[in-house]
C-alpha cells in the first residue's frame, strides 16, 4: 500500500495514533456531520410524507417520488462522486457539493409546485452521491491505516447511522410545526459545515490519472446506474413482468455491458474492477447490501404497520424505534476499540446474526403486542447488529487499497449500501403490494398478514448476507 496523503499544513500531519488535535477532530466532524445530513434527510422526509400530500394535494404514487428521487440521485452517480473526488480533488467536490445540497434543501422548503418539490430531491440525491463517497476518502486518506483510522471511520459511519435513525424523531418533531421544517432545518447546519470546512479540510491535489479522463465510462456508468434504481423504483407500480420494467432492465444491463467494455480498454478506466478482489472489498460489498437492504425495508413495513395497524402516531412510532438509533449513536466512542480486538471480521457476523434473529423474533408479533415484551426486543438486536456491523463493514471496504482508489472503494461501498436498499425495498414493496386487500374492508390481522412476507424477506436478506461474510476467504483478506 502507497503511504497516506501528506497534508499540505504541518499543524494537519497524518494522524499515526488515536490521540487527534483540535483540527484534526473537525475535520472529521465536519465530514461526519454531513454524512448526518445526508441519513437525517432520508427518514425525516418519509415521516413527512403524509402532511406533504395532504398540504399539496399529491396521492401515494406521486409521494413515493419525493422518495425515489433521492434514490434515484443517490444510488447513480454515487461511483462517479468517488472516482471524481479522487480525480479533480476531494476538498473541492465535497464543498460544491454541500453547497448544492444547501441550495437544494432552501427551495425544496419554499415551493408548492410537486414537481419542483421533487426535482429537488434529485438534485439533493445527486449532492449526496458526490458528498458521502468523498466524505469517506478525505478520512482514509488522512488517518494512517490500523487504530486511527478504524476509530474515524467507525464514527464516520455511526453518525450516518444515526442520522437515519434518529431523523425519524427530528422529522416527527418537525412535522408537528411543518412539513416544510424537515427541509429547512438542513439549510444553516449545510451552510456551517461548509464555512467550517473551507478552513479545516487540508487542500489536496487531484490524481495523477486526471490526464486521462474516462469520459465515455462516466457517461455510461451513470446512464446504467440511473436506469437501474429508476426500474428498481418504478417496478412495483409498473409491474415486474411488465414491458415497461423488463424493457428497462434490459437497457440499463446493455449501458452497463458497454461500460464494462469500456473500463477493459480505455488507458484511465473510471473503476479498475481488480479492486473487487483485494481484500474483503466483494464480500463488504455484498454484506453491505443485505445489511442495509434488509434494515431499510424492515424499518418501511414497521412504519406501515405501527401506523396503519396500530394507529400509533408518526411520533410515537418514531419513539418506538428510537433505541435502536440510540444504540448506534452511542456505539461511536467504543466500535474502533471492538474492532481492534475482535477482529472486524467476527463483528461483522456477530452483526448480521442478531439482525437475523430480531427479524425472525418479529414475526410473532400480532395485532395487540406488548411493546416491552414483543417489540422492543427486535428494536434492541437490530441496534445492536447495525452498531457492530455496519463500521465493521465500511473499515474491510477500503482496508489495503491505495489512495488514488480510496474514493472508488468508498463510492462502491456505498453504491452497494444504497443499490442494496432501493433493490430489496422494491421487492418488499412488491410482496406487500401483491398480498393487498380493497381499503376499507381489512381487519387488522388481514393487513398485519399482507405486510408479513416483506418481514420474511428482511430476515432472508440478512440471513444470506452471513452466509456471505462467513464464508471462506479465497484472498490475502486481512481481518
Amino acid at each position: 500500500m502507497t503511504s497516506p496523503t501528506t497534508l499540505q499544513r504541518p499543524a494537519d500531519a497524518l494522524v499515526s495514533a488515536v490521540r487527534w488535535t483540535r483540527a484534526q477532530w473537525l475535520l472529521l466532524m465536519v465530514v461526519c456531520t454531513v454524512l448526518a445530513l445526508d441519513g437525517l434527510d432520508v427518514s425525516m422526509v418519509g415521516v413527512a410524507l403524509p402532511s406533504i400530500g395532504h398540504e399539496l394535494n399529491l396521492g401515494t404514487d406521486s409521494l413515493q417520488w419525493i422518495v425515489s428521487a433521492y434514490v434515484l440521485g443517490y444510488g447513480s452517480l454515487l461511483l462517479l462522486g468517488g472516482r471524481l473526488a479522487d480525480l479533480l480533488g476531494r476538498r473541492r467536490i465535497f464543498l460544491i457539493a454541500l453547497t448544492v445540497f444547501a441550495a437544494a434543501s432552501l427551495l425544496g422548503g419554499l415551493v408548492d409546485d410537486p414537481a419542483i418539490l421533487i426535482a429537488t430531491r434529485f438534485v439533493k440525491g445527486l449532492a449526496a452521491a458526490f458528498t458521502a463517497p468523498t466524505g469517506f476518502s478525505i478520512i482514509t486518506t488522512n488517518f494512517a491505516e490500523g487504530r486511527a483510522r478504524n476509530k474515524a471511520l467507525s464514527i464516520f459511519t455511526t453518525f450516518g447511522a444515526s442520522g437515519f435513525s434518529l431523523g425519524l424523531v427530528v422529522g416527527g418533531l418537525m412535522t408537528s410545526l411543518s412539513w416544510r421544517w424537515t427541509f429547512l432545518v438542513s439549510v444553516p447546519i449545510a451552510v456551517i459545515v461548509v464555512l467550517l470546512g473551507i478552513k479545516f479540510i487540508p487542500k489536496d491535489k487531484p490524481s495523477a490519472e486526471n490526464s486521462g479522463h474516462d469520459i465515455w465510462g462516466a457517461v455510461t456508468l451513470a446512464l446504467g446506474m440511473l436506469g437501474l434504481v429508476y426500474t428498481l423504483v418504478s417496478a412495483p407500480e409498473q409491474g415486474w413482468g411488465s414491458v415497461a420494467t423488463i424493457a428497462g432492465f434490459a437497457v440499463s444491463a446493455a449501458v452497463l455491458a458497454a461500460f464494462a467494455v469500456i473500463e477493459n480498454k480505455v488507458k484511465h478506466p473510471l473503476i479498475r474492477f481488480g479492486i473487487l478482489k483485494e481484500g474483503w472489498v466483494a464480500r463488504a460489498n455484498l454484506s453491505a447490501v443485505g445489511l442495509f437492504g434488509s434494515y431499510l425495508s424492515f424499518q418501511f413495513i414497521v412504519t406501515m404497520f405501527l401506523q396503519s395497524v396500530l394507529g400509533w402516531t408518526p411520533l410515537g412510532m418514531a419513539l418506538a424505534l428510537l433505541p435502536a438509533g440510540l444504540l448506534v449513536a452511542t456505539s461511536a466512542p467504543f466500535a474502533d476499540r471492538l474492532i481492534e480486538k475482535f477482529g472486524a471480521k467476527q463483528l461483522i457476523l456477530t452483526g448480521l446474526t442478531a439482525l437475523g434473529l430480531g427479524y425472525v423474533l418479529f414475526l410473532r408479533v400480532g395485532t395487540t403486542p406488548n411493546y416491552a415484551l414483543d417489540i422492543l426486543p427486535s428494536v434492541v438486536l437490530l441496534g445492536i447488529g447495525f452498531a457492530l456491523a455496519f463500521p465493521s463493514i465500511n473499515v474491510l471496504a477500503t482496508e489495503g487499497i491505495r489512495d488514488s482508489e480510496q474514493g472508488l472503494a468508498a463510492g462502491l461501498i456505498q453504491t452497494s449500501t444504497q443499490v442494496g436498499a432501493a433493490l430489496v425495498l422494491a421487492v418488499t414493496t412488491a410482496l406487500v403490494s401483491g398480498h393487498g386487500h380493497a381499503e376499507g374492508t381489512v381487519s387488522a390481522q388481514a393487513m398485519l398478514d399482507q405486510y408479513r412476507p416483506g418481514l420474511i424477506l428482511s430476515a432472508a436478506v440478512a440471513i444470506a448476507a452471513l452466509l456471505v461474510a462467513a464464508a471462506p476467504a479465497k484472498g490475502r483478506a486481512r481481518v
